[in-house]
């Protein structure tokens, strides 16, 4: 049988058609615009997902059997907010995950709300790109849109639905609206109440694995597909994510570089570290996840590239690389505001250290390095909870570098483990259709039967240790900047 994986990016749509046995047998891209109407503000029309979802999977059936096509699921970008109206039409453009408006709304949940509070409703601390703080600036500065919602989605769960007719969401996705109990794998009365909203005004809940329906009767005519095939409900674009590089189970970690950068640690447990710095997260395996999300990583390196130097030779431009460990110049990636660990949308990109011998290689290593260094701040919060990981598998565009690898494998001093396919979410996708049609009996099962490792980066100790005296001195930019961004933004 065949399955499809469906990745709801921020810049792209990416539609994968995978075999039973793993076999990826094609994959299509479609792009679609983002509107920033106002510094920090970011949407996009929901109605273009779905039109380029549509077009991705006519391209990506047109060559196979489609009476073989048995489930689709999906991986998508987390917390933006879709509002539907009493016909199930949206309301306004979608506002995204890295949309930095809700600032106040933001200050409003954590100070007068209370972090203890919300960390004891949801597991987490509000943030600017979480979906609860939305529905709060929807709610003050629309009001009038806000009277109109009947149903409030996540962008990938708008496909489903408009691909099944059912409003769905899957656990790990909803984990990121600060509206969900994660704990209890429930919709959270205090947080609704808090938000002004009605539990019937959300999504019904489902694990990742499960089928949510079928297609509708006028999307297997258009698609020329069966009637049978079922609708999955799938996982927010890190946890699918997770599943296609086998982050599943107990004490796994997977780093995406994608236009955002998470780390990502399985867990069998539910826990919470004291400070919030790490989401808290359902996974899309039945189990629980930490997560530090950067809101800027391979998104850091396309606007280096395209718009401030102009080129699209990006290998070309890392080839002249050649002095790890030793750069003076330092990067912080916080082009759209930071989510983990620092919570701050006020901050900005930031270069420091250069001088009249510095060069643009110079520059592009300390993007690639700022990346790093950043991540390896929410590695080290992990690491704070008594973590121990010892290796990562990654994923994401940025991870088609071989010296963007390197050069984690350093800054983190752990294994790099690289897979055989880096299709990310949308393979997870994938094989979260596979599971719930039955082709798996578990995520888990899947996962130890489709992901290979087929090579890793190790640390090299002389490089690593160059690198930590770097991240030493990285780690003391943000608290030094962090006032001006007070006053800059």
């Amino acid at each position: 049988m065949l399955y499809i994986g469906v990745d709801l990016g921020t810049s792209a749509v990416k539609l994968l058609l995978m075999e039973g046995n793993g076999t990826i047998r094609k994959i299509v891209s479609k792009e679609y615009p983002i509107y920033f109407p106002h510094p920090g503000w970011s949407e996009q029309n929901p109605e273009d997902w779905f039109e380029q979802t549509m077009e991705g999977l006519k391209e990506l059936l047109a060559d196979c059997d489609r009476s073989q096509v048995a489930g689709i699921s999906f991986g998508g970008q987390m917390h933006g907010l879709v509002i539907l109206d009493k016909d199930d039409r949206v309301i306004r453009p979608a506002l995204l995950w890295n949309d930095g408006r809700t600032y106040e709304e933001c200050d409003y949940l954590n100070q007068v709300i209370g972090k203890d509070k919300l960390s004891e409703y949801t597991a987490n601390i509000s943030f600017t790109g979480f979906t609860a703080p939305k529905i709060l600036w929807v709610k003050n500065k629309e009001p009038e849109n806000f009277a109109k919602i009947e149903k409030i989605m996540l962008p990938k769960d708008y496909i489903a639905y408009r691909l099944s007719g059912v409003h769905c969401t899957d656990v790990s996705d909803a984990s990121g609206m600060l509206i969900f109990d994660v704990k209890n794998r429930t919709w959270s009365k205090e947080m609704m109440e808090i938000c002004g909203i009605r539990e019937e005004q959300l999504a019904k809940i489902y694990e990742s694995y499960e089928a949510v329906g079928n297609v509708l009767p006028e999307i297997a005519a258009e698609l020329d597909i069966p009637q049978s095939v079922k609708v999955v409900a799938g996982a927010g674009d890190n946890a699918a994510a997770a599943v296609g590089t086998g982050t599943v189970g107990d004490g796994m970690c997977n780093i995406s570089l994608g236009t955002s950068g998470t780390i990502f640690i399985s867990s069998e447990k539910f826990g919470v570290d004291k400070n919030n710095a790490l989401h808290a997260f359902a996974h899309a395996d039945g189990h629980y996840h930490l997560m530090g999300c950067m809101l800027s990583a391979a998104s850091c390196n396309k606007w280096w590239m395209d718009e401030i130097i102009g080129t699209s030779d990006y290998a070309g431009e890392q080839a002249k690389i050649t002095k790890l460990g030793e750069n003076h110049v330092y990067f912080l990636p916080y082009l759209m505001g930071e989510r983990s660990p620092h919570n701050n949308p006020n901050a900005r990109g930031t270069f420091i250290g250069m001088t009249m011998d510095t060069t643009r290689q110079d520059m592009t290593q300390a993007v690639l390095e700022g990346v790093a260094f950043a991540l390896r701040d929410s590695f080290e919060v992990a690491k704070s909870l008594g973590i121990r990981i010892e290796r990562t598998k990654i994923c994401g565009g940025g991870a088609k570098s071989p010296l963007w690898k390197k050069i984690i494998a350093n800054v983190m001093n752990i294994k790099v483990d690289v897979i055989e396919s880096e299709e990310g979410p949308a393979l997870g996708g994938a094989m979260l259709a596979a599971v719930a049609c039955g082709e798996y009996a578990s995520v888990e099962d899947a996962a130890a039967k489709l992901v290979k490792v087929i090579d890793t980066v190790d640390p090299d100790p002389e490089l690593a240790a160059k690198y930590e005296e770097r991240y030493q001195q990285f780690k003391e930019i943000y608290p030094a900047c962090k006032p001006l961004f007070e006053i800059i933004k």
